[in-house]
């Protein structure tokens, strides 16, 4: 058993038996099928790295993401009464540490802190989550500039956590390919269950304890971070000179952009931006129509937080779905079928929004929970083969940092979806108390969704077990690492390392 950096287990793959880790026939076996397989992936990839996954995806994203968001639109609705094409901006600027992902990814590849490249980076994300969110639930009233710098620094410690155990999810995916699609599954479930948990618990907490309050819990999650910085086992890096850092920077920056300019890697990138950038978020508007009391529904804090628990649950089944019926598929025709019915399952929100349910003896709430359900079950879906075709994009050497870029196009997607979907609000003069053409954004954000499907020419027709990139390109980044004898195990350019 070979110890490098968040892998402790180097074993030849071809010789991997899954059948060891399954168990026995009987009535417990689908009670324990799942206890096997997080046993399988703990002893084939070491239980920090697993551990480390369920805190970061699971409490931190999941759960912690999930109070945040509720919290969020009640806090900007509430506390700063806003627009709702307002606080769709400030949902993207909230996000901007997230577009920044690569230079996330290239210090903990190249810039070692006391000899370690992961450990002090959950600790530092640690400390950067607690401070924030401490500071926004001990201030009342603070001031909008104030409010979104507090915000985008809890961000900003997210996505330095997401980054770094990103590393360690892109390196045993290449470490272990016949595993790489359950890895991914492993941290959709873990952000799906976390979430579903948090959003049962959100619009609870939010009318016991306020927004503000919801910020001082999500300290808890951020401490967990800090622990996981304690407890990952990883090798220290010995005679590491300082003054490489400037020729790693350098030659990391050269071969991403070398990999990115492959046509087996911008096309699938191009695709996967596009997908997300023509998907207009207008979950504000949804969100303020939702609570208004006036032309909406006038759902309560409680119901919002159960419905979203509901839209969880639908996510974890899109993520088992996809990992027990159709992992196995070609990413092309996976990628028709889940973007085509994504597309279409948001008329569903068409349909509540001109109360069409209310005709066919449907309630409000009723309808919401389905509605929520179905958009997330399909959103999971249509996520799930885009992150495994990610992984399978990292070329050896620089896996950390090239997946980190990958998530980062997606996350400028995200950020275009969410400028474009507040732009919109504007354009349509969608505002706190009006909601006339709300039924005209969601009609225009569906029919860009279905366009997606004519781009599908740039998504690879290959399955999850094949590898995608050329051997000549994994010979040529082989070539840019380092020496054994250097003894440099997670250099960018060595073996390493990306929703929401």
């Amino acid at each position: 058993m070979v110890e490098e950096g968040c892998l402790l287990k180097d074993d030849d793959e071809e010789g991997l038996d899954l059948e060891v880790y399954k168990p026995r026939v009987g009535v417990w076996s689908c009670i324990l099928t799942p206890f096997y397989w997080l046993k399988m992936l703990a002893m084939e990839m070491h239980w920090s790295f697993v551990f480390g996954v369920i805190v970061v995806y699971g409490l931190s994203q999941g759960l912690g993401g999930a109070l945040s968001r509720v919290g969020t639109q009640y806090y900007m609705k509430d506390v700063q009464k806003v627009q709702p094409s307002e606080a769709q901006i400030y949902s993207g600027i909230t996000s901007i540490p997230w577009m920044v992902k690569p230079l996330w990814g290239l210090f903990t590849d190249v810039v070692p802190i006391f000899g370690f490249r992961r450990r002090p980076y959950f600790i530092l994300a640690g400390l950067l989550g607690v401070a924030p969110m401490l500071f926004l639930s001990l201030h009342k009233r603070l001031h909008i500039i104030l409010a979104l710098l507090s915000l985008t620094a809890g961000s900003a410690a997210v996505a330095i956590a997401d980054v770094t155990v990103d590393a360690c999810v892109a390196e045993n995916s290449n470490k272990h390919q016949p595993l790489a699609a359950d890895v991914q599954s492993l941290c959709a479930l873990s952000s799906s269950i976390g979430a579903l948990f948090g959003f049962s618990l959100s619009g609870i907490l939010v009318h016991l304890i306020g927004p503000e309050g919801v910020y001082g819990l999500l300290a808890i999650p951020a401490g967990l971070v800090f622990l996981v910085g304690i407890l990952l086992s990883e090798s220290r890096v010995t005679d590491f000179s300082y003054r490489q850092v400037r020729q790693k920077f350098s030659e990391a920056a050269l071969a991403m952009w070398t990999t990115l300019k492959l046509p087996e890697v911008w096309r699938p990138c191009l695709y996967m931006y596009l997908s997300l950038a023509l998907s207009l978020n207008i979950s504000e508007a949804m969100f303020y129509w939702y609570t208004s009391a006036s032309t909406g529904p006038h759902f309560s804090q409680e119901f919002v937080g159960y419905k979203s628990s509901i839209g969880s649950a639908g996510s974890l089944v899109g993520a088992i779905l996809y990992q027990y019926t159709l992992k196995e598929y070609h990413f092309r025709d996976l990628c028709l079928w889940t973007q085509l019915l994504y597309g279409l399952s948001g008329m569903l929100d068409l349909v509540l929004v001109l109360r069409l349910n209310l005709k066919f003896g449907i309630s409000d709430y009723l309808f919401a929970v389905i509605d929520d359900g179905v958009l997330m079950m399909m959103g999971r879906l249509k996520w799930m083969p885009l992150l495994v075709l990610s992984s399978k994009l990292c070329p050896p050497g620089i896996e950390g940092t090239f997946f980190a870029l990958l998530m980062s196009i997606d996350n400028v997607g995200l950020f275009t979806s969410s400028s474009g979907g507040g732009f919109l609000m504007h354009i349509l003069k969608i505002t706190r108390t009006k909601f006339d053409n709300l039924w005209i954004a969601i009609l225009i954000r569906n029919m860009l969704r279905i366009s997606v499907v004519g781009l599908l020419f740039l998504v690879p027709k290959t399955d999850p077990k094949s590898s995608i990139l050329s051997t000549e390109v994994a010979g040529t980044e082989e070539k840019t690492q380092v020496g054994e004898a250097e003894n440099i195990e997670l250099v960018s350019l060595v073996h390493n390392d990306g929703n929401q």
